[in-house]
């Protein structure tokens, strides 16, 4: 019987709740690693933990808000206390977004909480977990995903802004941590409905024709590039690199100008 790809692995997956962070946490768990999802509370992420347990596999949900200061130390302590360390940690969180939310309109409460979540929470999980592996000489691996817009505007600067900071905190990740076999990638999908995506009707369509493949992007199209990331057997010598997935989107010129 051939091995399922994370057996053994611990995973800690935020953003869990819906959309792309949820199809990652699911796919995780039916590769075979012990699943901790985490996302605000109410959103079903214990409702899908509790799916996956009745299954067979080995998931449970910790509630947490990335849009405080002090939450990456708190839900790591919740997490795994000190008696354990994910191997691999997938940062999927980011606050929903609005199309209003443009340069001339965006207000500073809500460019913070864009920035925290995405950004602040993102370096704090990734370089605590990175310590604590290098500690317990743990290979792991870690993910982040990202956005088409890390490289191009898309009117939502906060958004935007952060995906970029992010595509960074990857590579400095990776070349700090990869001397201890930790290895840091990011995924940069294409237009996947759920979660914070919304386009509407008409913005559907002009994304379908936009896309080379014509269709929308789903949470499994990213969580099966996800696990083939962070498998050794598939991604043993990559790292510090963003992979994009989004059916040939970027190949077009589908932003709009501001108007």
């Amino acid at each position: 019987m051939v091995s399922r790809l994370l057996d053994g692995d611990i995973a800690l997956v935020t953003g869990a709740a819906s959309g792309i962070g949820r199809g990652i946490a699911v796919q995780f768990a039916r590769e075979g690693a012990s699943v901790v999802m985490t996302d605000l509370p109410g959103r079903g992420g214990e409702e899908t933990a509790a799916a996956l347990t009745a299954e067979g596999a080995s998931v449970r949900f910790v509630p947490s808000d990335l849009s405080l200061a002090d939450a990456p130390d708190r839900l790591l302590r919740e997490a795994f206390g000190s008696d354990a360390c994910p191997s691999v940690l997938v940062h999927a969180a980011s606050p929903r977004r609005h199309e209003k939310d443009h340069a001339a309109a965006v207000d500073l409460a809500t460019w913070d909480e864009m920035v925290t979540v995405n950004l602040r929470s993102g370096f704090a999980l990734g370089r605590n977990v990175a310590l604590e592996m290098r500690r317990r000489r743990i290979p792991g691996r870690m993910l982040f995903v990202t956005s088409l817009h890390a490289h191009s505007p898309r009117n939502l600067p906060h958004y935007s802004a952060s995906k970029a900071g992010q595509t960074m905190v990857v590579k400095e990740l990776a070349r700090a941590f990869g001397p201890d076999g930790i290895r840091v990638n990011a995924i940069a999908p294409g237009a996947i409905p759920g979660g914070g995506f919304d386009a509407g009707a008409a913005g559907v369509d002009r994304l379908v024709r936009c896309t080379s493949l014509r269709r929308l992007g789903t949470p499994e199209d990213i969580a099966g590039m996800a696990v083939a990331l962070v498998s050794e057997r598939f991604s043993a010598y990559v790292t510090g690199t963003t992979v994009v997935v989004d059916g040939g989107l970027a190949l077009h010129n589908w932003i709009e100008p501001v108007a």
